[in-house]
């Protein structure tokens, strides 16, 4: 795999064996990093996928195009499972220097009908998950004096309202505040922390709203530039905001959604 702007880098990207995670796993992987392929075999499969499998695969095509990469399955929400995959890592691809905090799960529960499991489980994935990715990988990094960057994936929904998502939104309205905290709190150790807020991509998760004829045309409708985004165009913010060309870019929250967030 050739040299890039990550070579020599150990880059963690959670929720990586489909979707979003799954781009920017091949792009840091193109930019020559090795790659930790997280994923998730349950609670949360998606109907019909199989994450281990997926995964597998991913680890499989990278290898096949001359990087190294390793599937890692954890629960990002259990601080013992993060710590032994973020050990692992370290053992058998080196210290972790790039993470990319993207595991995420979305549900739509009326205000009314959700109950504490529900709004309990999607924070702790969405917030308290990339919280505790983030510590583990940079209590190493302090501890050996390296650098490092984390991109952090929140939604669109950091800045506006949908119905259903008294869970989903405040998780990632907190990813921001996360984020802005950290920049803050671990700039001395040179850390740089920055977030991206993608719109409509086109993925598993929005699947439903791709092929609801009714929904889709009022949603694009509001997006300026007409369409949903690829997964790769938040991989291609991703690798900027980890790589030196955004040496001196941190605390930042930057909406990748075709303009919707303004409209």
């Amino acid at each position: 795999m050739p040299e890039g702007k990550l070579a020599g880098r150990v880059a963690l990207v959670t929720g990586a064996s489909r979707g979003i995670g799954r781009a920017i796993a091949l792009r840091c992987a193109g930019e020559g990093a090795a790659v930790a392929i997280n994923y998730l075999s349950g609670p949360e499969p998606v109907q019909g996928k199989d994450n281990h499998a997926d995964a597998s695969a991913l680890v499989e095509e990278i290898k096949r195009r001359g990087g190294r990469a390793i599937a890692a399955e954890a629960d990002v929400s259990n601080g013992e499972q993060v710590s032994r995959m973020v050990a692992r890592i370290d053992a058998e691809l080196g210290t972790v220097d790039v993470l990319i905090n993207n595991a995420g799960i979305e549900t739509i529960v009326p205000f009314l009908e959700m109950d504490e499991q529900q709004y309990q489980r999607v924070l702790d994935v969405n917030l308290k998950g990339e919280w505790l990715c983030a510590q583990a990988v940079v209590r190493r990094l302090v501890a050996e004096g390296q650098p490092g960057a984390i991109v952090n994936i929140a939604s669109i929904q950091s800045g506006m309202a949908l119905p259903g998502r008294s869970h989903y939104a405040p998780s990632k309205r907190g990813v921001e505040a996360l984020t802005r905290n950290l920049a803050v709190e671990l700039a001395p150790y040179r850390i740089r922390v920055n977030c991206i807020n993608p719109g409509l991509i086109a993925t598993d998760m929005t699947d439903w709203v791709m092929k609801d004829e009714q929904i889709l045309p009022i949603i694009l409708d509001k997006i300026p530039l007409r369409r949903a985004g690829e997964p790769d165009e938040i991989a291609q913010v991703a690798i900027f905001l980890a790589s030196g060309d955004a040496s001196y870019v941190t605390g930042q929250c930057i909406y990748v959604d075709g303009g919707w967030i303004v409209t």
